[in-house]
């Protein structure tokens, strides 16, 4: 009996990292496109100048973080730019296909590809509907708020801590219209993105230079003396004060900003499923569209909070607003064209990755196969666009556009997290060829030492073969040996690098006072650093690939935490929706992929 159980443990442990041949990738897979350099560089603008330019911008800048929103632009850039290096390499490793989850199955298994890929599968859902609602809100600001204010008399919810003030049909029907059009074959076209990327960028570019030419500085060194002569001149809803000044709240709360205007980097997930093809240089197009993107991310927040004083930006539609706000009222309808076309951009941009990479988890088994019916000569997956776009238009219809932004950075935040994870841990492993025979006699040759030990009564001698392993290793190349010992310093660091997070977030000014918690600080980093050392001694792996990430293994690391700092910024309701959502994954996955896939 009980061996029965040991055999059926051992097997469903196989199966949670069992990796999938790399032989075994279909061109579908990788939704492998060929396009130009300057297509994919309109491709990556594209779909990252959306709602977090022209939504995520005016509430962040209004209620967290003023005119140093260009501070939380520049952490959450930084953090996106050395995860996007440890994506290329990740990328680098499985030439036939781009996609993070494919990746993930082929080189780490089957468990660590399904959260990979159900997290990106949210982050898509999220960026969906939270682009949807925010088209919704800048058309109704062009037509002066006419659909809000009748769907607040029609259909109000009445459970305001936990949906949205009113059901957005509009945005449902958004939804479900370009579902219908994707599911009938409506293609993506590179030349629409061309179109829609251009006219975004003029606009950007005409809203970056008026601001610069209207803007005051006096706009960032605002005191609670002018907070009290606007509240006699104007009569709307106005943003906190604060303290006044640059950065009128706590560093804290740029902290949490930096966290919220990562959801304006995270695109980039979605830009990993099209950059493959007969294309080489696909690293730096990468990196010169996130240049592109935090350059017009930090240029526009700059320029409207010099515009507009940082309390009194409209939260759903900022950049229009801010041109009546100076007595351009022509402009805000340039403008508002303009964030109409971006939005309708980034909102098919994302759809299309989400259900091509539905319908790739659904044919692995780790989803409901039913899901990857596909339709016609060109293969369309009807069942994922159908059951993604309703899903998608569900949230868009009920949740409130700021309520599941910071969930969709916390979804991107992991994903790439477990991508700098699995570039740190391969690095240091031996070729994927190595043989069970290889492994059984790395395994022999320490058993004599062992019984050797055991028998002189020697512990001293095994303790001090463990330490020389450690920080002398016998081996020019990765072993299985080393490949352990760096996978188990791995998931020590991110727990020790998790701990160091919670308490820079929750108690930052106990820490830098000179409290306990100091002490406690400089314990991890000592721990942190003395791991971080013994990976570093290991052998790296000599296997050539076209991109490898610098400064090993500080580069990773440094990004897990970044991303674990900014992780821990969220709200207790944000980590209470991610926790359901995982739960329904990890449901899916034991009761149903397991026995599929």
């Amino acid at each position: 009996m009980s061996r029965m159980v040991h055999q059926c443990v051992r097997q469903f442990g196989q199966k949670l990292v069992h990796r999938r041949g790399e032989d075994t990738i279909k061109e579908s897979d990788g939704l492998k496109i060929h396009l130009s350099a300057i297509e994919l560089v309109f491709l990556g603008v594209g779909r990252n100048l959306g709602a977090g330019l022209y939504i995520v911008v005016g509430a962040v800048a209004k209620y967290v973080a003023g005119p140093a929103i260009v501070i939380c632009f520049l952490v959450a850039g930084l953090s996106s730019l050395l995860s996007r290096l440890c994506y290329v390499e990740f990328d680098a490793r499985v030439p036939r296909s781009s996609s993070a989850y494919v990746c993930s199955y082929v080189t780490m298994g089957q468990l660590w590809a399904f959260i990979v890929g159900w997290n990106i599968i949210l982050l898509f859902l999220i960026a969906t509907a939270c682009t949807a609602r925010a088209w919704m809100y800048a058309f109704d600001s062009l037509i002066g708020d006419l659909i809000s204010q009748a769907l607040e008399r029609t259909v109000p919810l009445h459970m305001p801590y936990f949906l949205a003030t009113y059901a957005d049909i509009f945005a449902l029907g958004l939804v479900l219209l370009l579902a219908v059009l994707l599911a009938l074959g409506v293609p993506e076209s590179a030349r629409v993105y061309r179109v829609f990327t251009g006219i975004n960028i003029l606009v950007l570019s005409f809203t970056i230079v008026s601001g610069f030419i209207k803007g005051d500085l006096h706009n960032w060194k605002l005191t609670n003396r002018d907070y009290t002569l606007t509240t006699a001149v104007f009569t709307y809803s106005l943003g906190p004060p604060g303290a006044g000044g640059f950065v009128p709240f706590d560093f804290e709360w740029v902290v949490q900003g930096a966290a919220t205007c990562f959801y304006a980097f995270v695109g980039f997930a979605a830009i990993t499923t099209t950059e493959r093809g007969d294309l080489k240089p696909q690293r730096s197009i990468s990196l010169f569209s996130l240049l592109m993107c935090f350059l017009a991310y930090f240029a526009v927040s700059a320029a409207l909070t010099l515009t507009v004083p940082y309390y009194q930006i409209h939260h759903y539609s900022p950049l229009p607003e801010a041109f009546l706000h100076v007595g351009w009222g022509p402009a805000r309808y340039v403008v508002a064209v303009g964030v109409l076309c971006a939005l309708m951009s980034s909102l098919l941009g994302d759809m299309f990755p989400m259900s091509r990479l539905i319908c790739t988890m659904a044919e692995d088994g780790l989803l409901f196969r039913a899901l990857a019916k596909v339709c016609g000569h060109k293969e369309i997956p009807v069942m994922a666009i159908m059951s993604s776009g309703s899903l998608a238009g569900i949230m868009a219809l009920l949740f409130e556009f700021s309520d599941i932004a910071n969930l969709m950075a916390v979804a991107s935040l992991l994903a790439y997290s477990m991508v700098s994870f699995s570039v740190l841990v391969l690095r240091y492993q031996p070729d994927q060829n190595l043989s069970k025979n290889e492994k059984m006699e790395e395994e022999t040759e320490m058993e004599p030492v062992v019984e050797g030990s055991l028998l002189e009564s020697e512990p001293e001698a095994g303790i001090s073969n463990i330490l020389k392993s450690l920080w002398f290793p016998t081996s020019t190349i990765p072993t299985w040996k080393s490949g352990q010992i760096v996978s188990g310093c791995a998931f020590l660091l991110v727990l020790l690098l998790t701990i160091l997070s919670r308490i820079l977030a929750q108690w930052p000014s106990q820490v830098f006072s000179g409290d306990p918690g100091l002490t406690t600080v400089a314990v991890l980093l000592l721990f942190i650093t003395g791991v971080m050392v013994i990976i570093w001694r290991q052998p790296q792996s000599p296997s050539p690939l076209t991109f490898r990430v610098p400064a090993l293994p500080v580069l990773p690391l440094v990004s897990i935490f970044l991303n674990i700092y900014l992780m821990m910024q969220m709200t207790s309701g944000t980590w209470a929706l991610f926790g359901v959502w995982n739960v329904i994954g990890f449901a899916i996955c034991f009761g149903y992929g397991i026995r599929h896939s």
